[in-house]
């Protein structure tokens, strides 16, 4: 792949950003692979060495700002008649209400994601109180009441404390689980309102 090639690939994977975005983009790739032919690579060696067109594509869409995109993608392309105006005016309760409803399932989706997610490390967080209540109520009652049941208390609260350790990490995968499932969708949303064109 050219230069020329790879510029005119990443232009086009990269065409429902804002223009100066993409022209910002393209010069720093272009000198990038000058100054990496400059220290003795050829154009193949400098483009190999910098990545694929959509591994880029994939870390600048990751970069650039959900927001800045939707807006340069909603942003009409022509003036919006009057006719197309009073139409959107009175269908307003209908696909408002439709799209607030959406959004609203959407994000109670989302929601409820997290409150399992909150809940687990709630029951992680009982499971500790829970292992060092019975560790120390198990002492004290050794020392001044019945030690055979102190003795079964901090057992149980040894338990608990091996138990807490195999929750902590089903937690920690829980919420790296959501966190990378959360960075996928927009990433996704973001994918979407970049138009691709085939080369």
């Amino acid at each position: 792949m050219t230069e020329l090639q790879f510029l005119l690939s990443l232009h086009n994977k990269l065409s429902g950003l804002p223009q100066n975005e993409i022209e910002e983009r393209l010069n720093f790739y272009n000198e990038m692979i000058e100054d990496r032919i400059e220290d003795g690579l050829s154009e193949a060696e400098a483009i190999a060495e910098i990545g694929t067109v959509d591994e880029i594509v994939e870390q600048i869409v990751a970069d650039i700002p959900l927001t800045k995109i939707a807006k340069e993608k909603i942003k009409p392309k022509r003036r919006i008649k009057a006719w197309e105006i009073v139409l959107l005016v009175l269908g307003a309760p209908l696909w408002l209400a439709i799209l607030i409803a959406i959004f609203a399932v959407i994000f109670s989706l989302y929601v409820s994601l997290w409150a399992v997610i909150v809940s687990l490390w709630a029951c992680f967080s009982a499971i500790i109180a829970s292992a060092f209540g019975g560790i120390i109520g198990g002492i004290i009652l050794s020392i001044y009441k019945n030690g055979l049941t102190g003795v079964a208390l901090i057992s149980a609260g040894l338990v608990c404390i091996g138990l807490s350790i195999l929750f902590f990490y089903s937690c920690k995968v829980a919420t790296k689980g959501i966190l990378l499932f959360t960075k996928k969708i927009v990433f996704s949303i973001k994918k979407s309102f970049i138009k691709k064109e085939e080369e």
